[in-house]
């Protein structure tokens, strides 16, 4: 597929994240406007509440945008996503009969705040990256047994918490918590020393299914509404303490943070690709019945405060040992419910080089490996003030398919009385 153009002109710029191909969906506001549905095109935000209150837009019978969320649209199901799709790419496609109708509302993305795009129903973290897997395994274990036995039979994951997730550009509160030191006799209670990111791309479900009844993998992709970049962000010394018997806790419920922009199946499309080859046969219900993961080019920067931002890593969305599909499919072979703005995390998404590494726990190496920034400062994990940026895009032929950053910045823990 090459660059489908527009009349809104940024969006034929071949550098642009938001062309006619992409038409990605997010809530956002302005001073006049209150919190809203809107589809980005170029450096436009289209306002699809005032659209569908003029009637240029008719896509149900009641109305669907007139509110700030996506999950009215996501849960009529995947022939209305079509039929919206198919719809905003006649209103604006080069030579639109109705580009007069259209034009006035359109809002410059310079202008406009990004909000939450979905009411997160619930939030589940895999941990379904192989390379990220093995490291942290590694660091820990050893590499004889840096995987657990269940890994390469099963996607893990863990229930995480929907009231911490959070869109681009919300500032992160340094957790306080419980950690133990080797030598001590009790643990203590404090701010964080070991702070970190997890790169992962976010699935949105956009369907429910039934409780008692479990889905197939191909299903399953259907019922995803389309990908946000996500950042777990992980308090490492507070996670080496808890997390035994039963997995992450406090650790990982302070903060999560998505992109501002929901990038459709529809729009990845161009890009599906296989999972890597796979060193043990799944079970049948976890098979793939064809591509189920994205060709996505992921890069993590740092910006120090008072700095200029850099690059840490770069990787690929093509490196998940497990689909979202198959993830998605897994959660609901006990019987559990999947709802309508269900968020389910990829889990870290790591290469096989070490610039390619998701998370600084591993690009520093558990802190024995300490990063040198340009202005000469170290870091092994974050400091206060440090504002972290992931960016993804899929390349096409003349165009690119982006998600907007995913970015926040560390403000110091709360102190307690």
């Amino acid at each position: 597929m090459t660059l489908m153009t527009s009349w809104v002109e940024s969006s034929n710029n071949a550098e642009t994240p938001f062309p006619l191909n992409n038409l990605p969906y997010g809530v956002f506001s302005t001073n006049a406007l209150e919190p809203r549905c809107g589809v980005a095109i170029g450096d436009m935000i289209l306002d699809l509440a005032a659209l569908e209150e003029t009637g240029v837009l008719e896509l149900n019978e009641e109305p669907v945008f007139d509110v700030p969320y996506w999950n009215d649209l996501m849960d009529l199901g995947p022939e209305a996503w079509d039929t919206l799709r198919a719809r905003l790419t006649e209103l604006l496609k080069t030579d639109s009969p109705e580009q007069a109708a259209v034009a006035p509302h359109l809002i410059p993305m310079a202008e406009a705040r990004m909000e939450m795009p979905i009411v997160v129903s619930e939030y589940t973290d895999f941990y379904a990256g192989k390379h990220h897997a093995m490291n942290v395994g590694t660091m820990f274990r050893g590499p004889e047994n840096a995987l657990p036995p269940n890994w390469l039979h099963i996607p893990i994951g863990y229930n995480g918490r929907a009231s911490s997730v959070v869109v681009s550009g919300t500032d992160i509160i340094r957790p306080n918590g419980q950690t133990k030191a080797p030598d001590a006799d009790m643990p203590s209670f404090g701010p964080c020393k070991r702070l970190d990111i997890e790169l992962e791309m976010g699935a949105i479900v956009g369907t429910s299914s039934t409780l008692g009844q479990p889905i197939t993998v191909a299903e399953a992709d259907a019922m995803i509404f389309g990908y946000v970049l996500l950042n777990d962000w992980s308090a490492r010394d507070i996670q080496a303490w808890e997390y035994q018997p039963l997995g992450p806790f406090q650790a990982k419920a302070f903060a999560t943070s998505i992109s501002p922009w929901i990038v459709t199946r529809a729009a990845l499309e161009p890009f599906r690709t296989s999972t890597p080859e796979l060193e043990k046969d799944l079970l049948p219900y976890l098979r793939e019945p064809g591509p189920m993961l994205y060709d996505i080019d992921l890069t993590i920067s740092i910006e120090p405060e008072g700095g200029s931002e850099e690059v840490l890593a770069r990787t690929n969305y093509n490196q998940m040992y497990y689909s979202a599909a198959q993830q998605l499919a897994h959660h609901a072979s006990s019987g559990c419910a999947m709802t309508t703005g269900d968020l389910l995390g990829s889990g870290t998404i790591s290469g096989p080089k070490k610039d390619e590494r998701g998370s600084l726990l591993e690009l520093s190496w558990g802190g024995k490996e300490p990063i040198t920034l340009q202005d000469g400062s170290t870091r092994s994990f974050l400091n206060d003030g440090d504002t972290m940026h992931l960016t993804g895009q899929a390349q096409g032929d003349g165009y690119r398919i982006g998600f907007g950053a995913c970015s926040g910045k560390i403000l110091p823990a709360v102190k307690y009385p």
